[in-house]
């Protein structure tokens, strides 16, 4: 039998955010502030994914996210792929890729910084070389490199 359902029920308008790794679910529900978001929000984790091996899903009812948003899901799940749907048909698929840099998304974590004392643009250059790596900034600044264990989302 090949018959394929749908494990995380089909939204009529919205965004899917799929591929995520597992692990990382409940981080982009986080940073995206999902929590406290009044839309209907179905999401999914350890589902089979050739890519993934285990994957994470999330559809947001009658929600498209801004430019700021979708950099955040990059840094956190630079494998996923937004999937903008209307009618219940999909209208946009975008896979997402790290940037070489990165602006006023993220916190440096030097204290020392002048980002954290000044009204200053936060500004790293990404150093990572796939995104499998744990993401790794480096400070325009302070020249510091942030790991992804110390982000800090603004």
């Amino acid at each position: 039998m090949s018959k394929k359902e749908l494990i995380v029920s089909a939204i009529q308008n919205g965004t899917v955010i799929d591929h995520i790794a597992a692990d990382k679910l409940f981080q982009v529900i986080k940073i995206l502030n999902l929590e406290i978001c009044s839309n209907q929000i179905l999401f999914g984790t350890n589902l089979e994914s050739k890519k993934l091996g285990k994957k994470a899903i999330i559809k947001i009812q009658n929600k498209y996210f801004e430019k700021q948003e979708i950099s955040k899901i990059t840094i956190v799940a630079p494998t996923a792929s937004l999937i903008m749907i209307k009618d219940y048909e999909v209208i946009e698929k975008v896979n997402l890729s790290l940037p070489h840099t990165i602006e006023g998304i993220v916190k440096c974590f030097n204290p020392k910084c002048i980002t954290n004392h000044e009204t200053v643009l936060q500004k790293f250059t990404v150093l990572n070389n796939s995104p499998n790596d744990n993401i790794r900034l480096f400070c325009h600044y302070c020249e510091k490199i942030t790991k992804e264990d110390y982000l800090t989302f603004l």
